[in-house]
């Protein structure tokens, strides 16, 4: 699997980033399945959070094996320093190890939010604290609505993140306020070497009201071969800023994100672009979101 480096972090990752929010709510046996699948493949990148139900629980059984051969990164997604701290030593006990790579603030993708974890006694002291007494190795940031790429961007002017996490696909792309958002994020990045990652890269849309959820995302998405190909080409090609795409939270999508990455190689962004323009029901996933 192709390799980038991950901004002054250093770490040579994966392109495809262990989405383990696909841990969420499957049982030991299943999540050692996809476990071992995406070590299989050559993913060295695994990513969870505090928030993703029993996910950090069924990755920790791997840890005392596996630990030296994967960056490993977690988030909390709460919002002031006391429970961010406590929840961060609650994460490297359920994960079975002492060290993080990486802790993230999860989900801020508001002005508002970002806020409340960058202010006093907000979530930032408790992993700049982590950081300092050696807990982690970086701090990091992460969103998905709209305004992300536009939060994280003025997240970065008010702190010195080692890494941001923001959404990106061929839809969204189209939308010429996030283009314009996510291009000024682009910039930052690229001024201070910070590691940008993505997510939603095969989200379709969102669920219809009266539409059965066939997969445990909250969005629906793409699940035949040819469009999720086209839309992991898309985005690394096009941006080759982008350290890395998170796989969907969705163990039997995974397989698949593995097959696109491969089949990458040998399509162009063009070819990507012809084949996403295909799709009748393409839309943001950002348009109704259950939380």
């Amino acid at each position: 699997m192709q390799t980038r480096r991950l901004g002054r972090i250093g770490h040579d990752s994966s392109v495809l980033i262990y989405g383990a929010a696909s841990l969420s709510d499957v049982d030991q046996a299943r999540a050692d399945i996809s476990i071992q699948e995406a070590l299989d493949a050559g993913i060295n990148h695994f990513d969870v959070a505090a928030d993703y139900g029993d996910a950090e629980l069924r990755l920790g059984p791997w840890m005392p094996r596996i630990r030296s051969q994967v960056f490993l990164a977690t988030k909390t997604g709460r919002r002031t320093d006391a429970e961010a701290w406590a929840g961060i030593n609650r994460s490297l006990e359920r994960l079975q190890t002492d060290h993080l790579d990486l802790i993230q603030l999860h989900s801020v993708g508001d002005l508002e939010t970002l806020d409340q974890v960058t202010g006093n006694g907000g979530a930032l002291a408790a992993a700049v604290r982590a950081k300092e007494e050696g807990l982690v190795s970086a701090v990091g940031i992460t969103g998905h609505t709209h305004t992300a790429p536009s939060v994280h961007t003025e997240a970065l002017r008010r702190f010195d993140f080692d890494s941001v996490l923001t959404p990106m696909n061929y839809q969204l792309a189209k939308d010429p306020m996030y283009a314009a958002d996510f291009s000024g994020l682009l910039e930052a990045v690229g001024a201070r070497d910070t590691a940008l990652m993505t997510i939603k890269t095969i989200a379709r849309r969102n669920w219809q009201d009266d539409e059965q959820h066939r997969y445990d995302t909250w969005y629906a998405p793409f699940d035949e071969q040819r469009y999720i190909s086209a839309a992991v080409t898309w985005v690394l090609k096009t941006y080759p800023q982008v350290t890395g795409i998170a796989t969907a939270g969705e163990t039997r999508l995974l397989r698949q994100m593995i097959v696109a990455e491969a089949a990458s190689e040998g399509m162009s962004v063009q070819d990507a672009a012809r084949v996403l323009d295909e799709v009748q029901d393409y839309a943001s996933p950002f348009i109704s979101m259950p939380f």
